[in-house]
């Protein structure tokens, strides 16, 4: 029973409360996740350049959704990243009439510009980027980089003991 609880605890944090309805002038514009979003937010800090991990290999969006489920994150701290995503996607919407994931590269690139010159969207960036970091240099037990592709990139050891099981 404990297990079926639980289940249902995770699928409905998990799916629920992780669709944002985006609105343009009043009605509604569109209906976007914040891990979609986070994701092509990560490709858009981190690109393929063949030097870095890959999204991939970090599995930074797997990681991001822990964050947003978890008990011991602060409620007002997973609120303010939702918003974020939100008000990102309202910036694309109000500049170029599209959502934050439908945008050019280079509109991606000057949407991003544009909220970093903003108290929430510095905020925000900085707070997205810690997360990225973390997947990407964190023990691997926690989800993200897998493989230690990190760890590897920064030719990098991991710390002993290793952790038996994740804490987050």
């Amino acid at each position: 029973m404990t297990i079926l609880k639980s289940r249902r605890i995770f699928l409905k944090n998990s799916f629920l409360s992780s669709v944002l309805l985006i609105t343009y002038s009043g009605e509604l514009f569109g209906a976007i996740t914040p891990i979609s979003t986070i994701a092509q937010v990560h490709k858009d800090l981190f690109p393929d350049s063949g030097m870095a991990p890959n999204q991939n290999d970090i599995n930074a969006s797997y990681y991001i959704n822990i964050v947003l489920n978890h008990s011991r994150i602060n409620d007002d701290r997973k609120r303010f990243i939702r918003n974020g995503v939100k008000w990102l996607n309202e910036e694309a919407t109000l500049k170029y009439k599209k959502i934050y994931i439908r945008l050019s590269s280079t509109q991606r690139q000057t949407i991003l510009r544009d909220i970093s010159k903003t108290d929430w969207g510095e905020s925000w960036l900085d707070i997205i980027m810690s997360y990225l970091l973390e997947a990407m240099l964190g023990d691997p037990i926690y989800g993200g980089n897998k493989a230690e592709s990190g760890w590897k990139w920064l030719n990098h050891k991991g710390g002993l003991p290793r952790p038996k099981e994740a804490l987050l």
